[in-house]
């Protein structure tokens, strides 16, 4: 398939609600193959639909090491059940708000049903990495970000800096 471009902030698309899967069609595992792809190539461990401009309720993710043999995961529709009363803190960071770490505490674990590659009904207990990772990813079709972590004054400064970074990046020099 191909690597997509991934959407920055302070782009709108970012903000909307991803609609839910209705089949799992040649589309949509046309769209799984390019987020799995466009994620690797990017380094990352989790990647949304509509980070890429789709805004399906899709979400890939891989939090295997370098040293392991990859072990994607794709959900889609997917629905947290539960969460853990423990927490968990991580920093985080998101292909879609460059270099930039917030640290986060979330629900250490979260059992979530979801629709698999094939169309099927399955479940999963989320872990540590696994657990902090899908619900980033989770959010990201509910239009959340991690900036909403931070305070407002925080959050202005962060899109602001990146914004100018951004326009920036556009410009040539010759």
């Amino acid at each position: 398939m191909s690597v997509k471009e991934i959407i920055t902030v302070p782009d709108e698309i970012l903000r909307k609600h991803s609609t839910e899967v209705e089949k799992v069609g040649k589309n949509e595992k046309n769209l799984i193959k390019n987020l799995f792809d466009t994620m690797y190539a990017s380094k990352g461990i989790g990647l949304a639909a509509i980070q890429i401009g789709v805004p399906k309720r899709i979400v890939v993710i891989d939090v295997s090491n370098k040293d392991q043999e990859k072990k994607p995961i794709c959900l889609i529709n997917p629905i947290i059940l539960k969460k853990s009363s423990e927490t968990s803190v991580y920093e985080e960071g998101c292909l879609s708000i460059p270099n930039t770490f917030i640290e986060i505490e979330r629900p250490k674990k979260v059992w979530i049903e979801y629709i698999d590659q094939n169309g099927k009904k399955n479940k999963i207990i989320c872990d540590g990495l696994l657990s902090t990772c899908a619900q980033h990813e989770i959010q990201h079709c509910d239009g959340k970000l991690i900036i909403d972590f931070l305070s407002k004054l925080k959050k202005d400064f962060l899109i602001k800096k990146l914004s100018k970074q951004k326009n920036n990046n556009q410009k040539v020099i010759v």
